[in-house]
């Protein structure tokens, strides 16, 4: 029988934990918006503090949390001058990952104007004061991390592919699809990408052998009916029976 011990230990073997961290405006939330949709669990702006007691409780979970992302940087103010401690100590019993962002002064200048919103250290000062004052604190950490992404020609989408190619699980597709049938009368599916219009097909509604019953979408002749397709002529006059029957018109019209 497993005790909470060992399903720890079991837990702490298989975690990985990757610490997000970079320059401001260099793409942080864009690499934890895409690691959250690869099933990652996202903390953002932790202090490095916090990082053995989330890593603790996560594998006091029940189920565990396998793959878990904190975004660290100089938001932490004062907390984050322990960042590169904290990182050396924790890889000891974790396997831990430094991701680091950057991008070039003039795009992250660029960034900031866009959005309209001060660097956290500028203070007085102008943007590229702040950006000069934040590579000078992450210099070390830039040094000692894992995987360097310079973000400088890259718009979000290829950063949120080159973070999927990247962090994916092996075994993650790589496209989903859902196929899906409805009646136009219903509406559109609101989430639909693309849609194709299958009213074209004959409508074995209208096959006598089977269109006269209630269970005529289970019969073994509905079944058949698509492979032993009408002529265009019967299909014409199977409209034209549809059009002179008003009670029938509404099913004709949303059968797909």
């Amino acid at each position: 029988m497993a005790t909470d011990g060992d399903t720890v230990a079991t837990n702490a073997e298989q975690q990985e934990v990757l610490i997000v961290t970079g320059m401001s405006g260099a793409g942080r939330s864009t690499v934890a918006n895409a690691l959250e949709d690869l099933d990652w669990y996202v903390v953002d702006n932790l202090p490095p503090q916090m990082l053995r007691p989330l890593i603790e409780l996560a594998n006091r979970a029940e189920s565990g949390l396998p793959r878990i992302a904190a975004v660290v940087d100089v938001r932490g103010r004062n907390f984050f001058v322990d960042l590169r401690d904290m990182i050396q100590s924790l890889r000891e019993g974790t396997k831990v990952r430094v991701l680091f962002l950057e991008a070039s002064d003039a795009v992250l200048v660029r960034r900031f104007e866009q959005v309209r919103r001060p660097h956290p250290l500028q203070g007085d000062g102008t943007i590229l004061d702040g950006i000069s004052a934040e590579r000078t604190r992450l210099r070390e950490i830039r040094e000692a991390s894992d995987i360097i992404v310079d973000t400088t020609d890259l718009n979000i989408h290829q950063l949120a592919t080159n973070i999927t190619d990247t962090f994916a699980a092996e075994d993650a597709a790589d496209v989903q699809v859902t196929v899906m049938s409805f009646g136009f009368k219903y509406g559109l599916p609101a989430d639909a990408d693309m849609v194709a219009d299958a009213r074209f097909l004959p409508n074995p509604f209208w096959n006598p052998s089977c269109g006269r019953t209630r269970v005529w979408r289970r019969s073994s002749a509905t079944t058949s009916w698509p492979r032993t397709a009408p002529t265009s002529s019967s299909r014409d006059t199977s409209r034209r029976s549809a059009r002179s029957c008003p009670a029938t018109s509404v099913r004709t019209n949303g059968t797909l």
